[in-house]
């Protein structure tokens, strides 16, 4: 009896001694693995994106929590200079600091903004509330 309940349990099939139930499993990994993969192939076709779900999450996170939330007190007030105008010198005349020093404020915004340019970052902090537009 115990030999029968054996094979009744565990679903022997054939020699190699898989169980119907791991058989089973492999067999619609594959077919889920083949699945993705023609849905990416068809998604690609028609020129779509497919992202997968760590990098949908990660950029979700970045949408929602954008790195010019990590500005510094000091490059909001040269980000507000630039954007009333002023040059480099006055700047750094007004904050006491020197042009070196206003530079590297400016860089590092453009990295946090990922801008390229001396407006864009005036532009981007404006969208996202960190600056007011004059006379608001």
């Amino acid at each position: 009896m115990t030999g029968s309940t054996d094979v009744t349990a565990s679903h022997r099939l054939g020699p190699s001694g898989r169980t119907f139930s791991r058989g089973l499993s492999e067999l619609l990994e594959h077919l889920g693995v083949r699945m993705r993969l023609q849905t990416g192939v068809q998604i690609a076709a028609r020129r779509e994106t497919v992202l997968a779900a760590p990098v949908a999450a990660k950029l979700m996170r970045r949408v929602q929590s954008p790195r010019a939330e990590r500005l510094t007190p000091r490059e909001i007030e040269v980000l507000t200079l630039v954007a009333v105008g002023l040059t480099n010198a006055e700047i750094g005349r007004r904050l006491y600091i020197s042009v070196g020093t206003v530079k590297t404020h400016l860089i590092r915004m453009f990295g946090k903004l990922e801008v390229d340019d001396r407006i864009a970052p005036v532009t981007v902090a404006i969208e996202r509330g960190f600056l007011r537009t004059p006379g608001h």
